[in-house]
């Protein structure tokens, strides 16, 4: 993880490539990456959590064969 001089150079590195007018519209854009990653992690985990819901619930449908003794 890049320390406190690490981030002022990635800062000052990107002023120069992108320019002021650009880094809010850069920014935008990173944060409905974020946001859509956020989302599509959520939704797997729900799938997931629903499928294993689904596989503890008992199948009260199965038909049962009389024993034979």
């Amino acid at each position: 993880m890049p320390g406190g001089t690490e981030w002022l150079l990635i800062v000052l590195a990107v002023l120069i490539l992108f320019g002021g007018r650009k880094i809010p519209e850069f920014m935008k854009g990173i944060g409905r990456g974020i946001r859509e990653f956020n989302d599509a992690k959520t939704n797997v985990k729900k799938e997931i959590e629903d499928g294993m819901a689904e596989k503890d619930v008992p199948k009260s449908t199965t038909p049962t064969s009389p024993s034979q003794n």
